[in-house]
């Protein structure tokens, strides 16, 4: 197969898709891509301002594009829960949730709930959401579910004696890379917690390789080297839309660019981490996101 591209995206129309974090960088691009290409989207954003502008956006590149924006704070798990409400009572089907949203190696802080931000928002905000939201994806018919990980998880560890950074003090890309490494780990169980369900729900990943975005405003030497190194968003975002739409993508597929060290290039399955593949800890894990945010998913 050649250079898969926005081209390859088969058409959307009358599909509903819902992507985090829209209102900038892969995730806007993600979002516009699939508008262009006929889905209804909702732009799941916690900024207002920044989500309607992305919007708008949007319907400038296409007038008939299907776009609409809702507020969504990860961060608070409430606010997944209020948002996974208003849209399950506003729309019949989900073909596409698209866990987009997340931050990088911001100073130490932590949720509304108390928990270290980047697992907080990276990891538990969208377990929280996917649970909240499952019993509408496994009602569709070909729907998936999209985790945006990054190369960054092969600096994680899962410690669970320790997951929020309290024994050890905070440390910024340990942190991060844990949170990275715990999209894959649910990823994985994910996929076999639906298959053994039953389910059609097609479970798959992706990364973004290094591509220059605003969630690297407080990465340092990487944002001072975007300019040299860095894809843009619209290519960055490929291995999220192949991972969203390409036919031929299979459950568990990981999607990354194809160049050297996977940090730019065309997207192509990639191999996950050997240890995101421990299924001890991607069960662990479960159990522990389910107590820490309330949320027990249907068929679990």
């Amino acid at each position: 197969m050649g250079k898969w591209t926005f081209d390859d995206i088969p058409d959307q129309s009358g599909r509903n898709a819902i992507v985090t974090g829209a209102n900038s960088g892969i995730g806007f691009e993600t979002a516009k891509a699939l508008a262009l290409k006929g889905a209804n989207v909702t732009l799941a954003c916690r900024s207002q301002a920044k989500g309607q502008e992305a919007v708008e956006r949007i319907r400038g590149a296409s007038a008939s594009a299907s776009v609409a924006l809702e507020l969504l704070d990860l961060a608070d798990l409430p606010s997944v829960e209020a948002f996974a409400k208003r849209y399950k009572e506003s729309h019949d089907r989900l073909d596409l949730l698209i866990l987009n949203a997340g931050v990088m190696v911001p100073p130490a802080s932590k949720t509304e709930q108390g928990y270290e931000l980047q697992f907080g928002v990276n990891h538990l905000g969208h377990f929280a959401l996917t649970g909240a939201l499952l019993s509408l994806v496994n009602t569709t018919s070909e729907s998936r579910v999209v985790a945006v990980s990054s190369t960054a998880a092969q600096f994680g560890k899962m410690n669970f004696d320790d997951l929020q950074f309290e024994k050890r003090g905070y440390q910024a890309w340990p942190a991060y890379g844990q949170s990275k490494l715990a999209n894959q780990l649910f990823v994985r169980e994910l996929q076999r917690r639906v298959k053994a369900a039953g389910s059609s729900v097609l479970v798959t990943c992706a990364h973004p390789g290094w591509t220059a975005t605003d969630l690297q405003r407080t990465s340092g030497l990487i944002s001072f080297f975007n300019p040299v190194f860095a894809m843009q968003p619209p290519q960055g975002a490929l291995p999220t839309l192949r991972a969203a739409t390409d036919p031929d993508a299979k459950a568990g597929d990981y999607f990354g660019p194809g160049g050297l060290m996977q940090m730019r290039g065309y997207p192509v399955r990639v191999p996950m981490l050997k240890r995101a593949k421990k299924d001890d800890d991607a069960a662990k894990l479960w159990e522990v996101s389910e107590k820490l945010t309330g949320v027990y998913y249907p068929f679990a």
